[in-house]
């Protein structure tokens, strides 16, 4: 389904010329313009520490507004984060009910917080079976800062990178069967319109925390040259040194995007 109040986000289609503007572009020290973080470990923090795992997603939280405040005065244009997986509903019912609680938690303590330091907030995912209370608290997120110019939060919740491509691929099939669309039309630069994510420039940076290697269906299609910084560290306990040392590994990496630099 589409995503409600999201024209203008979608509209912006010039975003990716920003990644074109920015000086080192495919080579060392670039700062990048785009970071997606995969925040796991809330639940292993709670075990670790004899604690429920509702505890370790309410310090994941913590964790989260943390992320977002160095983020904000720092040349990042764009954060986005995992925050909840269209798989998390095979998880037990009150964890579920919990998840959106903190979201519910976040929206309604740190909006104002974020309008004011210019953050413009989005929401990627499928929102069909969200409580009814989470899509006015979403549309309110949305156009409450839709004409920020600051940071670019991106929080993707009921959102699985699979599940965005098949319904990216229904979209356009309906516009084929409506006569709208040629199917010899659909290239890539087509087929990403549909995305939850068009008009966002692609990840230059994807973290995840906890130690696990994976990507986890998160922004498969989008994370194609995207570089991969895995951190040891639990979510609940990644502060702001764990964020500059994955920027650090960022600038120390040569991004050639297919091409040999020099040539």
């Amino acid at each position: 389904m589409g995503l409600p109040n999201r024209s203008s986000l979608l509209a912006e289609a010039a975003a990716p010329e920003l990644e074109a503007e920015r000086p080192g572009h495919g080579s060392r020290g670039l700062v990048p313009l785009h970071v997606g973080i995969i925040m796991d470990g809330n639940g292993r923090w709670a075990l670790a520490h004899g604690l429920p795992r509702s505890e370790g997603h309410r310090r994941g939280v913590e964790a989260l507004r943390r992320a977002v405040r160095f983020a904000m005065p720092r040349d990042i244009g764009f954060l986005t984060l995992f925050g909840f997986s269209s798989e998390n509903w095979a998880r037990p019912d009150a964890e579920v009910e919990g998840l959106f609680n903190l979201l519910r938690l976040f929206i309604r303590h740190d909006l104002a917080e974020l309008n004011s330091n210019g953050v413009r907030v989005s929401i990627i995912g499928d929102r069909a079976g969200l409580p009814g209370d989470i899509h006015a608290l979403v549309d309110e997120a949305e156009a409450l800062t839709v004409a920020n110019h600051g940071l670019r939060l991106i929080i993707a919740f009921n959102y699985g990178s699979r599940d965005e491509i098949a319904r990216a691929a229904r979209r356009l099939a309906r516009r084929v069967a409506g006569g709208d669309l040629d199917p010899e039309a659909i290239d890539q630069a087509a087929f990403e319109t549909a995305l939850d994510t068009f008009g966002t420039p692609d990840p230059d940076l994807i973290i995840r925390t906890s130690g696990e290697q994976r990507i986890s269906n998160f922004l498969l299609w989008q994370a194609s040259y995207a570089e991969f910084v895995f951190l040891p560290v639990l979510w609940p306990d990644f502060d702001e040194e764990h964020f500059e040392q994955a920027l650090t590994q960022f600038a120390a990496r040569d991004r050639r995007y297919g091409a040999i630099i020099g040539a």
